[in-house]
């Protein structure tokens, strides 16, 4: 058994069309199988809109595509139901229009021009227009856990000492440090995005695939067995990057 995933995302249409090649290519060798996404589908990349689009007409077609909801996709459906309400998880001097969130380019996707130097209200109003109800339905019911084969799939990660069907959804688009720092297992394999690094890395309880799509690096599509993965390339497979290893304790 063999499974995809493909990490954040980040408004780049071309890179998840491009991903989406090198699985397909991987697949006509090796047999179709789930391809996941760990969400952050939107924020920073020039077409957001054009991400939603393939995804959601990909899944209405019949794919066997998994998205999951990322703590940018939440930020985006809380700013359309009340730009108001703060988000837990961001602090409070950001708001999802700071240029460092990436929010104004989301909306320009869908033709709102320069939503982060006009006043909320009118940007708002505009938006609500703009951004189709399909769109906002669609990023407000992503799950935001996906279980398959000897993985978990997460956004950001996993609490510890949490078991699973106890994970808040703050935690699961949000948590860094207190996941990334511990040495535990988790039981299964945790594959993961949201905290951006050079290159997808395994690291024996979990695997980041955040490569930094959002900051000019690639977007990384791999496929899992068991609980080894490859990183796909126009080469082919290409075994992931393990750190020193670890002395797991239990969460």
């Amino acid at each position: 058994m063999h499974l995809y995933a493909i990490g954040d995302i980040h408004g780049h249409l071309g890179l998840l069309k491009a991903a989406h090649d090198l699985i397909a290519a991987d697949m006509a060798r090796h047999g179709t199988a789930q391809i996941v996404h760990v969400g952050d589908l939107v924020d920073r990349g020039p077409d957001s809109r054009g991400v939603i689009d393939h995804l959601m007409h990909g899944q209405a077609r019949g794919e066997d595509w998994v998205v999951l909801k990322g703590n940018h996709d939440r930020m985006f459906t809380r700013f359309m139901n009340d730009p108001a309400e703060p988000e837990p998880g961001l602090r409070s001097e950001y708001s999802w229009l700071h240029p460092k969130l990436g929010g104004a380019t989301t909306l320009a996707s869908y033709g709102v021009a320069k939503a982060a130097d006009r006043p909320v209200p009118k940007v708002y109003s505009e938006a609500l227009t703009a951004v189709p109800d399909a769109h906002r339905d669609y990023l407000a019911t992503l799950p935001t856990m996906h279980l398959a084969g000897d993985c978990v799939f997460v956004h950001a990660g996993l609490r510890p000492g949490v078991p699973l069907d106890q994970q808040t959804e703050t935690d699961l688009i949000w948590i860094r440090d207190a996941f990334l720092i511990e040495a535990v297992s988790y039981g299964p394999l945790v594959v993961h995005g949201h905290t951006a690094i050079d290159h997808a890395t395994h690291y024996g309880n979990r695997i980041n695939l955040d490569s930094g799509a959002a900051y000019g690096g690639p977007l990384s599509a791999v496929v899992i067995e068991g609980r080894e993965a490859a990183l796909l390339t126009p080469q082919g497979r290409k075994k992931l990057p393990r750190p020193a290893p670890m002395l797991f304790r239990n969460a």
